[in-house]
């Protein structure tokens, strides 16, 4: 006699007796030689040696019962199955309401019991290590950098917009892409009486809407392989290449969701090493016109032209201070800082001068990256404030975002928005409001 397990306590989650059509109770048989589907008969009816169709009573059968133990001699099959339903219906840790549930083991033995054989076995916790091992050989060689638990913002918080509303816990967003699709569909009933006409029409306006829904996984499984959750992270893998190829990603940025993740990280890889390696040739380059054969010559060379560079640089410096040649109190702080510099003396703290404390040099914004993003305007600004390009359309950004998203902006909601000096704030305000790129609430 075979004696197998069951699938649930539930008599209406098993097939009806093939006999008298009632629901089976354990045990109760199964036979052996007919099939698919299945053959069940109840007690009864096997004992009274039920025939139907291709089914002979002398058949072999199975004695289907989950009277036996499985991880305790103390527990049936029964038991363990009612057991793990109880603690997915009540929660893990509430063992009263599991106890309650299972009727035949107390509270002590369903928690015992649950941590000893599902929780703490050795068996189970190498067989899932098998399988994380498994999973981990298996995606080694992909290029997703989606692996990480991206942080988990407060709802509305700046992050949150960067993160387009994401909710980690749910690994889904807060408004979906083409998010109003399913409003289509709220109208449509297929009836009996529809005519063909009809009937293709709403086929046809079902069929739009998988199609749309295809788009939206389309979107999830592109932002999902490219790791573009977590945005700041994503900006700076970015910043760790060169201009030159940061300019190149930004550009092939729009054909990643064709040549897929791998692809796109290997041509962005290969083109940082062609860079890396003109930069070197064009080095060798140089020192071959300068005579130099050996790499000794080479880093004497190299130290040389670092010097040249500096005293070149100290004597372009007194630029900064040209524009204000007519204040003596900023010239006198400049000629102070110069002479503590060239003693090897840490720069002085500047004096404020009688009628308040002066600003400081405009900012120098050649070379720093988004230069070349900004007008003439915002790079005034950026100068005056002194606040690099990059910080600045960050900042930009998220004050054009809340001000699309509520209408108008505040001073104390800007100032709520970006963690700054409240001053720069002030004056980043007013600059979006006189251009007219945010309007006042």
């Amino acid at each position: 006699m075979d004696r197998l397990s069951s699938f649930s306590n539930d008599p209406s989650d098993k097939p009806p007796c093939r006999g008298c059509s009632s629901y089976l109770m354990e045990p109760y048989i199964k036979c052996a030689e007919c099939g698919p589907p299945p053959f069940f008969l109840c007690l009864q009816c096997f004992t009274r040696g039920f025939e139907y169709k291709k089914h002979q009573s002398d058949h072999t059968y199975e004695i289907m019962t989950s009277d036996f133990p499985v991880l305790d001699p103390s527990w049936t099959a029964q038991e363990e199955m009612a057991l793990l339903e109880a603690v997915m219906d009540c929660g893990f840790g509430n063992w009263q309401d599991v106890a309650n549930q299972m009727c035949t083991k107390t509270k002590e033995e369903c928690e015992k019991h649950y941590m000893k054989h599902f929780i703490n076995n050795p068996l189970f916790a190498s067989t899932l290590l098998n399988l994380k091992q498994a999973e981990e050989a298996k995606t080694a060689d992909t290029a997703i950098p989606f692996h990480y638990d991206p942080p988990r913002p407060t709802f509305d918080s700046l992050l949150s917009r960067d993160m387009a509303g994401y909710m980690p816990a749910r690994a889904d967003f807060i408004e979906e892409f083409d998010n109003y699709a399913e409003w289509d569909l709220r109208d449509i009933d297929f009836v009996e009486d529809d005519s063909d006409i009809l009937h293709a029409l709403k086929m046809a306006v079902v069929d739009i809407y998988h199609s749309r829904l295809k788009e939206r996984q389309r979107r999830k499984k592109i932002i999902r392989d490219h790791g573009l959750i977590n945005l700041r992270k994503f900006q700076l893998m970015e910043r760790r290449y060169p201009k030159e190829v940061q300019d190149l990603y930004e550009t092939m940025r729009r054909f990643a969701r064709i040549v897929g993740p791998v692809e796109h990280d290997k041509f962005i890889e290969s083109h940082a090493l062609e860079f890396e390696l003109r930069r070197e040739i064009k080095r060798l380059q140089e020192y071959r016109t300068a005579g130099i054969t050996n790499f000794c010559s080479a880093r004497t060379y190299d130290h040389l032209k670092k010097t040249r560079e500096e005293e070149r640089l100290k004597r372009t410096m007194l630029s900064e201070v040209l524009q204000y040649i007519q204040d003596s109190s900023a010239c006198q702080q400049w000629l102070r800082r110069q002479a503590d510099i060239d003693s090897g003396l840490s720069p002085s703290v500047p004096m404020a001068s009688n009628s308040g404390r002066r600003s400081a040099p405009p900012l120098n914004l050649t070379g720093l990256p988004g230069t070349e993003k900004l007008n003439e305007k915002e790079k005034e600004l950026c100068q005056m404030v002194r606040l690099v390009p990059g910080a600045y359309l960050e900042y930009k950004s998220a004050l054009l975002n809340e001000c699309n998203k509520q209408g108008g902006l505040r001073l104390a909601q800007a100032r709520a928005l970006i963690k700054i000096d409240v001053n720069k704030t002030r004056k980043i305000y007013d600059f979006l409001i006189r251009e007219g790129y945010i309007t006042k609430a």
